[in-house]
């Protein structure tokens, strides 16, 4: 909420600083034929300026036009004055797409961190710089307003600065200020500022979002980048408590988390209580709400996506979106195939900052299609031409609408499985086939092509133990399969035998896959997991195989030793009846060996109808559901 009233600005500006007074056709006759202009960005890119330069374009051969996103209109953009204006752009917004892909416009490839540098160093010197400020105040200094971002910077080292000076500019906090004699020309204008709504989200995004905000733990520190997904996780969000904000960009979408509660920054380790940003895309609510807010700082690109500042906020979660990612985990996220889309961005910024953070988390996000639904996303190879923004090393979460993969420290094997079972189930099969394929998945994996999926999400629960040990029950993953191959090798040799009525002495790889690779239809597996410092541990397995001429289905389970009679099984068993009964399975069936007490009096306490008929020191269970 704000808590103070906005300042006026200088009523007297224009007559304090007459000499710097100028139009937006007067301003422009200073650029010269040949020179590199750096325009703003986002909803603050100086549109009356901007216009007056494109009208200037037959005395501006060979100019350069240098920018990060742009919002508004691009005149400069058009074919007929390619010969006048290059565009040069750190990332690729719509307005100036068509003339890069036809290859009359430059793109350059670039961590949004390394921009000012760019600028400082004297790699890339600007002539001039036209951008957008508030009125000065009293002691003549002027807000960037909503676009600090490489703004700040390109003011900073271009040689001549001409700004808008636009009342109807949000006044921001933080490190958002020039002083008046930092600019060569002042131009007034009176007009709205650039808008950018809330798109409606589509009911796949919806999904994606709702996974997305699933990772998303109390008190962390989210990054949200630009797109439909990451604004789509926000909705997801209201429940969460004393969440921060250390962002690249934000939308309207964070006013109404920010009014709950949910976003207050009480437990950042940096810029505690503030909401951090560089920029912001929005409408007039939005700016309305920034002007003069004290909870906001908007700071320079140099310092919101150095990686560095990121890793210092503990639990920083950093949520990007991507067009393609390979079995690999290859993330391409700025081109389709050769076509150049969009941009680096924040992207490597956030995620390597996340991943260095006390209990970050790096999510990569995208649609499991493209062209409605004729293409997948996730591909065995990248398609030819296409960029790798975020590497296999650097890739940690990856979602798509049928769940979450995490790919981090995984081998080849396990990070291609666990992205066939996030894929659109249209092309898993073939996916899968063509990672075999490639040696990327072993042969034998053939046989379950149909059953590398995800588990639904509703499944997951969890069990506190007398002790306060709290136990994760969530559905079987298709990497779970070392996992499940420790656990078993865990038990003893009287568990294995009354689990499975064989001595043996270890379960064969074939059978562990059994448990893992199901449909979760006719076939289900849930796991029992405690947290440990590389992940989880399973220390429990239950699950049932369908009969489908009978109705019922045979359960079966087993706890690792250590924690057996601790009421696990039990619950386990309560957990797969309630799944069962939403399948509309009529009951369960079950071999127990008759020493197997334990076993025996999980299924006689079970408060179902129970009833059992011991042969060759077997009993067989028929428990019907109620």
């Amino acid at each position: 909420m704000k808590t103070t009233p906005r300042p006026s600005y200088n009523p007297n500006w224009r007559e304090e600083f007459a000499e710097l007074v100028v139009t937006a056709e007067e301003a422009v006759k200073q650029i010269q034929p040949g020179q590199r202009v750096f325009i703003g960005t986002g909803c603050a890119q100086p549109q009356t300026l901007v216009h007056a330069l494109a009208a200037r374009s037959s005395s501006l051969a060979d100019t350069e036009i240098v920018h990060l996103l742009t919002s508004g209109e691009a005149p400069y953009a058009e074919q007929e004055l390619a010969a006048h204006f290059s565009v040069n752009s750190f990332f690729i917004a719509p307005n100036v797409r068509d003339i890069i892909q036809q290859g009359l416009g430059d793109y350059t490839p670039i961590f949004l961190s390394d921009i000012p540098r760019l600028f400082q160093s004297g790699q890339l010197p600007l002539d001039v710089a036209l951008i957008q400020v508030t009125p000065p105040d009293d002691g003549g200094m002027c807000s960037l307003g909503v676009s600090v971002d490489i703004v700040k910077s390109a003011a900073a080292n271009a040689r001549l600065v001409i700004a808008e000076v636009n009342p109807r500019m949000p006044r921001t906090h933080g490190d958002s200020i020039l002083h008046v004699y930092d600019l060569d020309y002042l131009v007034p204008v009176d007009a709205p500022i650039i808008e950018v709504p809330t798109p409606e989200v589509h009911p796949v995004v919806r999904e994606i979002g709702e996974h997305v905000a699933s990772l998303v733990e109390d008190g962390s520190t989210i990054e949200v980048g630009i797109g439909e997904i990451p604004q789509a996780v926000l909705q997801h969000l209201d429940r969460k408590k004393d969440l921060g904000i250390h962002t690249e960009m934000f939308t309207d979408a964070i006013i109404d988390l920010i009014e709950a509660g949910v976003i207050n920054g009480s437990l950042k380790s940096l810029d505690r209580g503030k909401v951090v940003a560089s920029f912001a895309l929005g409408t007039r609510r939005l700016y309305d709400y920034i002007d003069n807010n004290p909870i906001f700082a908007f700071h320079p690109t140099e310092y919101v996506n150095d990686p560095f500042t990121i890793a210092r906020q503990h639990k920083m979660v950093a949520i990007n979106v991507a067009l393609e990612a390979d079995l690999t985990g290859q993330v391409c996220a700025d081109s389709l195939g050769s076509r150049f889309y969009s941009g680096i961005g924040g992207q490597l910024d956030f995620n390597r900052g996340a991943a260095r953070s006390l209990g970050g988390k790096a999510i990569i996000a995208m649609p499991s299609t493209a062209r409605d639904g004729a293409v997948s996303r996730i591909v065995c190879h990248l398609s030819p031409g296409a960029g790798v923004v975020t590497t296999r090393g650097d890739v940690h979460y990856v979602v798509t609408e049928y769940g979450v993969a995490y790919l981090h420290g995984r081998n080849v094997q396990e990070r291609a499985l666990a992205l066939v079972s996030i894929a659109h189930p249209n092309f898993r099969e073939e996916l899968l086939k063509q990672a075999i394929e490639a040696r990327y998945v072993r042969a034998e994996l053939a046989d379950f092509s149909n059953r590398i999926v995800v588990g639904p999400k509703d499944i997951r629960t969890t069990f506190l133990l007398d002790d306060g040990t709290l136990i994760t029950i969530r559905p079987i993953h298709p990497t779970d399969e070392h996992r499940v191959k420790d656990l078993f090798y865990t038990l003893s040799q009287d568990s294995i035998y009354t689990r499975f009525m064989s001595r043996m002495k270890w379960v064969p790889r074939k059978q562990v896959r059994e448990f893992v690779y199901v449909d979760h239809r006719t076939e289900v597996s849930i796991v029992a997991t405690i947290p440990e410092a590389d992940g989880e541990d399973i220390i429990g397995i239950g699950g049932y195989y369908l009969d489908a001429h009978t109705n019922r289905a045979e359960v079966a389970f087993v706890v690792a030793d250590r924690w057996q009679h601790r009421h696990i099984g039990s619950f386990l068993l309560k957990h797969l009846v309630t799944i069962a009964r939403r399948h509309g399975i009529a009951g369960f069936t079950a071999e127990v060996l008759a020493e197997n007490k334990p076993m025996q009096a999980v299924f006689n306490n079970s408060g179902l109808k129970v009833k059992s008929d011991l042969r060759q020191g077997v009993y067989s269970y028929e428990m019907e559901f109620e």
